[in-house]
């Protein structure tokens, strides 16, 4: 387009101030007819815009759909995962080392890992936490859990290297590597009579396996050699909705057993797979108020649990009973063939924590709190 001005003379400079509005018009009038238009550009200019506004309308276009289908694309993504208001890393350990790994565990950051989150006030914390549960309920029968937060730093750096529980010791309780089945021989007979439900569960989801290399819902842990993975239910008093409605059956069983920690973070239930050739490096549990069930699911040979230094292995359809606050390994040294060693792992109550203690440990310990 192309403006070609033209000098008029004006006849009078001064003339007398008009009304807003008039003036206003004949301004724009005055306007008009100072520019005169060249009709050629004016057509150049005409195309020149529409072709412009079609080249950006096609430009806005796309990139509207793209944006629409990564939208459609995160509501999908997000509609399948699970919720995710559990800790994801309960079998990741603090390291206390700069590099963040130890133990054969990688380093957690997360703010709701009891394991991993350590802080200077964890028991004032513990301790605001047992006097609200006091003033809601009673002092009564809390002697050792105030016993155990009032002193808590002095157990934990006194204790022998055989048995450190990284979070919460409860102190004057029996303390052994192994229990016998009698210590919870309910929940160990309802397991044990539930081997091939459970059994039937894993190997559907094991099928999986072959389609990728970590199928959805496992996790896998670093070790020093080998491969161990880990499939939740629960996860540090969290039930993970996706993974149970994959195990149904297995996850209702959960509610039958009488001492399952299911409202702590010390409570979790998961199926354990370790693949020929892996090494869990020597490790301490959080704390001693559990012992841990190891249902045996596929027991190939020359697999072991060390705990405290004593030996032991697994049989199919058999409980081993625990106490993971004891430094502890595990290792598959079997042939390849004999394939994976998998077991159910449940935590149960400690014999002698007190259904008075359970309660409020459930409450000082809850998840998120």
């Amino acid at each position: 387009m192309v403006w070609v001005p033209l000098r008029t003379t004006r006849t009078d400079r001064r003339a007398p101030l008009r009304a807003p509005a008039t003036r206003c018009t004949t301004m724009s009038l005055e306007w008009l007819m100072d520019w005169s238009w060249s009709l050629d550009g004016l057509r150049d200019f005409i195309a020149t815009g529409i072709q412009s506004f079609r080249d950006c309308n096609a430009t806005a276009l796309a990139a509207v759909a793209c944006l629409l289908v990564l939208f459609v694309w995160y509501c999908y993504h997000v509609g399948r995962e699970q919720p995710r208001a559990y800790a994801t890393v309960n079998a990741l350990m603090q390291s206390a080392e700069a590099n963040g790994v130890q133990n054969g565990y990688v380093y957690c950051h997360s703010p709701e890992c009891v394991r991993c989150t350590h802080h200077d006030g964890l028991n004032q914390k513990l301790y605001h936490n047992l006097q609200e549960y006091a003033k809601r309920y009673s002092w009564s029968g809390m002697g050792r859990i105030h016993k155990g937060i009032r002193e808590q730093g002095r157990y934990l750096n006194s204790r022998p290297s055989i048995q450190k529980p990284e979070v919460f010791f409860l102190p004057d309780l029996p303390t052994m590597p192994y229990f016998s089945r009698d210590a919870q021989k309910h929940d160990v007979e309802l397991l044990e009579r539930n081997f091939q439900t459970i059994l039937c569960e894993f190997e559907t989801l094991y099928k999986a396996f072959s389609n990728c290399s970590l199928p959805q819902g496992w996790k896998m842990n670093s070790t020093p050699s080998g491969e161990w993975f880990t499939f939740y239910l629960v996860n540090q008093g969290m039930c993970v909705p996706r993974n149970c409605r994959r195990c149904p059956r297995t996850y209702r069983l959960l509610g039958s057993l009488r001492t399952c920690i299911g409202n702590n973070v010390f409570g979790n239930a998961c199926i354990s797979v370790l693949s020929p050739g892996t090494v869990i490096a020597e490790h301490y549990g959080p704390t001693n108020i559990r012992i841990r069930c190891h249902l045996g699911l596929k027991t190939p040979s020359n697999c072991e649990l060390v705990v405290g230094g004593e030996p032991q292995c697994w049989a199919e359809g058999r409980c081993l009973l625990f106490d993971d606050s004891f430094l502890h390994t595990a290792f598959h040294e079997g042939p390849p063939e004999e394939g994976p060693r998998v077991v159910f792992m449940v935590d149960l109550w400690h014999p002698n924590v007190a259904a008075a203690e359970r309660q409020a440990l459930d409450f000082i310990f809850a998840p998120g709190r």
